[in-house]
């Protein structure tokens, strides 16, 4: 077997925390992955890992190796890299995280276009909830909105900002009136966004600061695009992305609101694994992102 595969199997198995998660991720058999263990540590002459039916974890020795890999796959890859780098040509596999809404309507129709560009460019891409760490589940690049934790090893890059819009259908407003000042609000029925048991609050860029209105109204929904879609039945004001509704509001299923007063903007960013060197197929991602998004999001 060839080592250097060998330690990054290693790795993938101590990072996602089993052998049947590490062959998953690498498309390949347990019983493979375990061969692969098996080879270090027959070469080696020590256990790198203790394993029941339930859990694994690292022997002393394995601690010391798994670390000592970790080196020496990120300088396997930067040389790698600086090879083809200098071909210019994005190649491989791309892991890509992002907001399931956002990917769908502006990330993923991104990526593909730059797939076709670079048939040696593959795209595996991910929609759903921000993931804690992208190190450990292996993915290439994020994509986040709003505020970032405080992550090490991971490099963030302002690529967009997201506005935010109140809008509303013609029939509601023929029925409720159109505000006319941010603190009209108070007296419509708002279509209210929950997750996770939280309402989220209206921002409103106001003398230097941001001020918060509490929506009201009868209808709560977890899902930004259902929001889009009561509120263009008529059921209420929606605060969203101009992203989702830009369509909308171009035809005129929804009508922009309080277009005269400053409105919210979500920071966008990518983030990626910190390395000695930026992968050609993660820099030109970011770079084209950075380049498209601001058109579409603002």
């Amino acid at each position: 077997m060839d080592r250097l595969t060998s330690m990054a199997v290693f790795v993938r198995a101590v990072d996602l925390g089993s052998f049947a998660a590490a062959a998953d991720a690498l498309e390949m058999s347990s019983p493979m992955v375990g061969k692969h263990v098996r080879f270090l540590e027959e070469r080696l002459g020590v256990r790198l890992l203790n394993r029941t039916t339930r859990r694994q974890s690292l022997t002393e020795a394995g601690q010391a190796y798994y670390e000592r890999c970790r080196v020496v796959l990120l300088e396997a890859d930067a040389a790698d890299a600086v090879v083809a780098d200098e071909l210019s040509e994005p190649r491989g596999r791309l892991r890509v995280t992002m907001p399931a809404l956002l990917g769908r309507h502006c990330i993923a129709p991104l990526l593909m276009k730059l797939a076709r560009k670079h048939p040696r460019l593959e795209l595996d891409l991910s929609f759903g909830d921000p993931i804690a760490d992208i190190i450990e589940a292996g993915y290439d690049l994020a994509i986040r909105t709003g505020d970032l934790d405080d992550q090490s090893g991971v490099i963030a890059r302002r690529i967009a900002s997201q506005r935010m819009v109140v809008c509303g259908a013609r029939s509601y407003l023929r029925a409720s009136g159109k505000p006319k000042s941010i603190d009209d609000l108070t007296a419509h029925q708002a279509i209210i966004y929950r997750r996770s048991g939280h309402v989220r609050p209206w921002l409103f860029p106001q003398g230097g600061s941001v001020r918060e209105i509490m929506p009201s109204g009868r209808l709560r929904l977890d899902d930004l695009e259902a929001i889009a879609d009561a509120a263009t039945q008529g059921m209420g004001l929606a605060w969203l992305p101009y992203w989702l509704v830009r369509e909308r509001l171009a035809t005129g299923a929804l009508i922009h609101l309080l277009s005269g007063h400053p409105e919210f903007l979500y920071e966008c960013h990518a983030l990626w694994p910190r390395s000695p060197h930026l992968p050609p197929k993660v820099r030109v991602a970011v770079d084209t992102l950075a380049a498209a998004l601001p058109k579409l999001m603002t």
